[in-house]
């Protein structure tokens, strides 16, 4: 009997200590938010607390420069049995904006083949300001015969281009390695197509 009652007590003791632990827990966040409102830590907190009703939101990238928009148009070019395309041709962008488009790969050989791509870009001054933070450029590929791939660029636009640039041109030519490199694109074409003033890429 003396056992039996010892196991109570311990039984008793524990369900005090777990519902000591969930009441702490719960306690947690209005303990944080007192801390906050003394220290001033937490800013979203004290703005909740001076505008009742307000919905916190994240500070914008002013980084971003949405007063400009600058049509980047992408162009494949292949030497050797490759299908290779971008996924979209265009994309409307702001200067400043982080910004992914897909690449699309199949070797159409009964072989496997190995190849890299290197890109150039309309008008050469959007060279120095278009910063690649991904890009399958980078590396050389390794694809089995009717292997296919999607690969991104991830870009995001220097906004200290030149205003007169509201067209870039971003063409990449992908080649077997261990072949001759190809030069880049002529894109003397799609320059000299452009409109009087206007700047566009090829």
């Amino acid at each position: 009997m003396r056992l039996k009652h010892e196991n109570f007590k311990m039984v008793g003791k524990l369900g005090v200590i777990v519902l000591g632990m969930f009441a702490f827990g719960y306690a947690l966040v209005p303990i944080y938010r007192a801390i906050c409102e003394v220290t001033g830590i937490n800013v979203l907190a004290l703005a909740d607390q001076q505008i009742p009703g307000a919905t916190p939101k994240l500070p914008a990238n002013t980084q971003v420069d949405l007063t400009r928009t600058i049509t980047v148009e992408f162009d494949a070019n292949s030497r050797g049995p490759w299908h290779f395309k971008p996924a979209q041709n265009t994309l409307q962008v702001h200067p400043g904006e982080v910004t992914t488009v897909m690449y699309e790969f199949q070797n159409v050989q009964n072989r496997t083949m190995t190849a890299q791509a290197i890109p150039s870009y309309a008008p050469a001054q959007a060279a120095a300001h278009f910063n690649k933070l991904e890009c399958f450029c980078f590396s050389q590929y390794t694809l089995a015969p009717g292997e296919k791939k999607q690969w991104p660029v991830v870009f995001v636009i220097d906004p200290k281009l030149s205003k007169d640039v509201d067209t870039i041109t971003l063409s990449y030519t992908f080649f077997e390695v261990g072949g001759k490199t190809p030069a880049a694109p002529d894109t003397s074409r799609s320059t000299s197509a452009a409109a009087p003033g206007k700047q566009v890429g090829a």
